[in-house]
């Protein structure tokens, strides 16, 4: 593990910071506690929303963690196109007997606000989802004493975060569930992302920051493979959606090894960015349709999405999930941890073994 992170956490295993209320302050706090590095979604909540839950955090272990924020989102979506969504998606808002939400919401998700308050109280770690912050914010946290790790899903990002004066970058390959955290959302690209294996390596070869990888990561000995591949750490999403700290859904946890859900794919369906998750009845009937339009698309669906969990239906759900959602484990956090150590030990050694033959 680079020595960038030795003081961050025991073991080379990172709790992907997922937004929209999976990652709670108990889940983040055990991960911590059990020698991983736990870290906070701030992605669609309030300023204060987010330090709250970080004071939860400290209340709750001594441990370092990582708080993850959006990067502020550039005006480019057709409102026409928006407009010809809402109207496809009206006959949903009947059924469920809920409103379709308003589209004119911030697109900065209260960036600047949550710099503020991160930069006056700092944490040990700040990452960065769907751009590239400045150099003066990276340095800024760097003068806090916060190390900063910058989402990337091409070599060219990762060069970008270089320039930046990132500590890190998170490598994340189109296995991952949840939103895929490109720079910039360009349709064009929705099918040309790259597996994890392939661009950790064409990312080593273009930086010189260290890497953690992430995208269908459930087993102690694919967390092996990737350190093998040249990954510092590994980050795992999906594997501690299911457990009793996340606070995704029950449907949601449910659905991941639900034999009804064969399958991911990614959608822009329920938000209007490309997004790894389930495929139900909403994303085959509406994905084809969905424009182009973060996070206008996110609002515009929210209260459908609270409506269909609130009916218990799961087929209007976004169900983020990564290519790896059949191997979840409904186990404590902190067993979990416990399981994946055990494993990647297991799989260092069996390659060690190899080695000496």
């Amino acid at each position: 593990m680079s020595s960038a992170f030795t003081d961050l956490c025991r073991y080379p295993i990172v709790q992907a910071p997922m937004a929209g209320g999976a990652s709670t302050p108990q889940l983040v706090a055990a991960v911590s506690e059990a020698g991983g590095l736990g870290c906070l979604a701030a992605g669609y909540k309030t300023a204060d929303g987010m330090y709250q839950e970080i004071k939860q955090v400290r209340g709750l272990t001594s441990r370092p963690f990582g708080v993850n924020l959006f990067m502020p989102q550039p005006e480019y979506a057709d409102p026409a196109a928006v407009e010809v969504y809402r109207n496809q998606l009206a006959g949903e808002a009947t059924w469920y007997e809920t409103q379709l939400g308003e589209t004119d919401g911030k697109r900065d998700d209260g960036y600047e606000a949550k710099l503020a308050i991160l930069l006056d109280d700092p944490v040990p770690l700040v990452s960065f989802t769907f751009g590239c912050p400045t150099r003066e914010v990276v340095q800024a946290f760097d003068r806090a004493g916060t190390r900063t790790v910058v989402t990337v899903t091409t070599p060219e990002e990762a060069q970008a975060a270089q320039r930046a004066g990132a500590d890190a970058v998170c490598v994340q390959g189109i296995e991952a569930g949840g939103h895929q955290g490109t720079h910039r959302d360009n349709p064009e690209t929705d099918s040309a992302g790259l597996g994890l294996l392939s661009l950790i390596t064409q990312v080593r070869e273009a930086v010189q920051l260290p890497v953690v990888a992430a995208g269908g990561l459930m087993r102690g000995g694919q967390i092996a493979a990737v350190l093998a591949a040249g990954a510092d750490l590994a980050q795992l999403g999906t594997a501690f959606l299911v457990t009793p700290e996340s606070g995704a859904q029950p449907l949601h946890k449910q659905a991941m090894t639900n034999p009804l859900f064969v399958h991911t794919e990614l959608t822009r369906a329920f938000s209007g960015r490309p997004a790894r998750g389930l495929v139900n009845r909403f994303m085959r009937e509406h994905g084809p349709y969905a424009p182009a339009a973060y996070p206008q698309v996110h609002y515009l669906t929210a209260g459908l999405r609270k409506a269909a969990a609130k009916a218990g239906d799961p087929q209007a759900m976004a169900l983020w999930a990564g290519q790896g959602h059949r191997l979840a484990r409904e186990l404590p956090a902190a067993q979990l941890m416990e399981v994946l150590v055990a494993e990647l030990d297991e799989a260092k050694a069996a390659f060690a073994a190899r080695g000496a033959e």
